[in-house]
């Protein structure tokens, strides 16, 4: 290992333990890296790296799929959903945890992200599912696990990034290969939930919160159907070329705004620049993640560690099946540790060219990536899920990891299926002939 690789890591895990904003330690940790391998201008060039990592059309798409989230979580979406997830399923024995799952599936999804939907909908549910016989902890849990599915369900803002890092991926087929996947876990959540509540006598069938009777079904539709047009209308334009990824995305914060001001009128005009300073400070953190990871990654390059992962790998077996477990593993050990987009931006460019060299196609190996690091969100000691939902559902940390075991499982039976059956991922955006689409 050369001196400035050593100085990269060991400065990276320490100002990860001294608990630095992930970004300023990948920053950093590159910065003193450079300079000990002596390189000439080293700050000059760590900020060209940064420059050209952010020089991307496709990249403009984040801030636009923010501010939609950030509109549709503040709008009143979550009660819609709610109404109409509980007129499907609310009738089942567990139905409450049930509606939970697929409420947050599909807030998540029309959101993008995975804190609105655990701030959203377990201010609503967590308190009703207390009220109805589950735990609390199993409420804040489920809730937990439930809200990372959207990000494996399109739009995600994730995607876009590894898109932007694995290069001549097409976000359009990434959106698709989501689909099935996200599905899949949301499933595996829903089962596991049901055989826990077995348990729960009290909890048979349910109604959504503070509604004593159970909506119906075409009233509840109707009502929440604007909604989920969004994601229609995203995948409809992309998939039509009428729109790249990026013009949709705009498109999104239109129709968001038309529905939360105009069609719900449950914003007021006076608190848009709030949701607007929110979205500027997400996309903020997010675009300096990218910028640092960029230059990071340019650094890993440099040193050839991309290289010396694949032969480490390679080295340890040939077999297809042993390498996609063994980079599984790596992942949901990063995934305890590091969040989501991080993780993305510093170890697609490790990982990707191992799983090239095993025939594993770039479009799926991204879902298998996000749907492994979704598992880390709800873990600690950085779970921002985990944490997120402990907060919303006034739950102890300690006691809520213990019941997310069985979700853990779930998740973790998921990813195996993902990571296996490709065609799970690639069926839909083949048929739809995505896959040679341009980033």
């Amino acid at each position: 290992m050369s001196p400035g690789l050593a100085v990269l890591l060991v400065s990276f895990v320490v100002l990860m333990l001294l608990e630095v904003p992930v970004a300023f330690v990948i920053g950093l940790a590159t910065l003193l890296g450079a300079l000990a391998l002596g390189r000439d201008g080293s700050l000059v060039s760590m900020a060209s790296d940064m420059a050209n990592g952010l020089d991307s059309f496709p990249l403009l798409a984040i801030p636009f799929f923010v501010l939609a989230g950030e509109l549709m979580a503040a709008g009143g979406l979550a009660r819609r959903l709610i109404d109409f997830a509980a007129s499907m399923i609310g009738r089942l024995t567990g139905g409450l945890a049930l509606v939970n799952t697929l409420t947050c599936m599909l807030f998540g999804a029309v959101s993008g992200s995975a804190t609105a939907a655990i701030s959203s909908i377990g201010g609503s549910l967590i308190p009703e599912m207390e009220r109805k016989g589950y735990p609390r902890d199993f409420s804040v849990a489920l809730t937990a696990t439930a809200a990372t599915t959207g990000l494996l369900i399109p739009p995600s803002n994730v995607m876009i990034v590894y898109a932007l890092v694995a290069t001549n991926v097409s976000v359009g087929a990434l959106f698709l290969a989501g689909i099935f996947p996200g599905i899949l876990t949301g499933l595996a959540i829903m089962v596991a939930s049901l055989i826990i509540s077995r348990r729960f006598r009290t909890a048979t069938s349910a109604s959504p919160a503070a509604v004593e009777e159970i909506p119906r079904f075409w009233r509840s539709f109707l009502r929440a159907f604007p909604s989920l047009l969004m994601l229609v209308l995203v995948l409809l334009v992309i998939l039509k070329g009428w729109m790249t990824p990026t013009e949709s995305s705009a498109l999104a914060v239109v129709w968001s705004l038309l529905l939360v001001a105009v069609f719900y009128r449950e914003i007021p005009w006076s608190a848009m620049p709030a949701i607007l300073i929110n979205s500027a400070r997400t996309t903020g953190i997010v675009l300096l993640l990218v910028g640092t990871s960029a230059a990071m990654s340019r650094l890993l390059t440099i040193e050839q560690v991309p290289q010396l992962a694949a032969n480490a790998l390679l080295s340890v077996s040939d077999n297809p099946l042993v390498i996609l477990l063994l980079i599984n593993i790596a992942l949901l050990i990063v995934g305890v540790f590091m969040d989501m987009t991080p993780a993305v931006l510093v170890f697609t460019p490790i990982f990707l060219p191992v799983s090239a060299a095993i025939g594993i196609d770039p479009v799926h190996f991204g879902i298998i990536m996000v749907a492994n690091l979704c598992i880390g969100l709800c873990t600690p000691p950085v779970g921002t899920c985990l944490f997120l939902g402990c907060g919303v559902g006034k739950a102890k940390i300690a006691g809520v990891s213990r019941a997310m075991v069985p979700f853990y499982i779930a998740m973790i039976a998921a990813l195996l299926v993902i990571t296996y059956w490709s065609d799970l991922s690639l069926w839909l955006p083949r048929a739809l002939g995505e896959m040679s689409s341009p980033p």
